[in-house]
């Protein structure tokens, strides 16, 4: 199985190069928002225990997202591979989802580390709000955003460093050009 960890901060351009790599490659897209979202709506177990969480407020647990993760993957058994979005973002949400993999005989193939400077991230997300009219693409938010992104979960690359996992990819330049590189990336594993 081919399961590929996309990193990088918001405006990094992970939603447009996901898409571009399901294709080439025929993998599913787990996003953690969307099994969120999908679990509560459904009110399936997890879903009622993730949404009490919520509405206090509070982050849900790991341990409740990978069993979500796990139940989504177990669904996809005959897939070439996933396409990880918004999970891990922590070292320790890395180390559970390893262990979920190993579990089912299979590992992170690959961190995808797109890679942009901070004003051309500014200027994507602020370009993203006047066109999508997104309320969280504006200064303030973005600088937040872009502050607990460096502080909570670029700690990241390091453990997948470690795992020897990491691949920086220059994400400056047009998307096609991007693209190219995450193909070298991945036809090289």
């Amino acid at each position: 199985m081919l399961n590929i960890v996309i990193f990088g901060a918001p405006g990094s351009g992970k939603g447009t190069q996901s898409e571009l790599i399901i294709a080439e490659y025929g993998i599913d897209h787990i996003s953690t928002g969307d099994v969120l979202r999908s679990e509560m709506k459904n009110e399936t177990e997890l879903g009622k225990i993730a949404k009490d969480y919520i509405e206090k407020g509070q982050l849900v647990p790991d341990e409740l997202i990978v069993d979500m993760l796990a139940k989504v993957l177990d669904s996809k058994e005959n897939s070439k591979g996933v396409i990880f979005d918004g999970f891990p973002r922590t070292i320790p949400q890395a180390k559970a989802l390893k262990e979920m993999l190993n579990k089912r005989g299979t590992d992170v193939s690959v961190m995808l580390n797109l890679q942009v400077e901070e004003e051309e991230l500014i200027k994507r997300l602020l370009e993203r709000g006047k066109v999508s009219g997104r309320s969280d693409d504006n200064l303030e938010t973005i600088k937040s955003r872009l502050d607990v992104y460096h502080k909570q979960t670029a700690p990241l690359a390091d453990y997948y460093i470690g795992e020897g996992k990491h691949v920086a990819i220059e994400g400056m330049g047009t998307v096609e050009e991007i693209f190219g590189r995450i193909k070298e990336a991945v036809n090289n594993l």
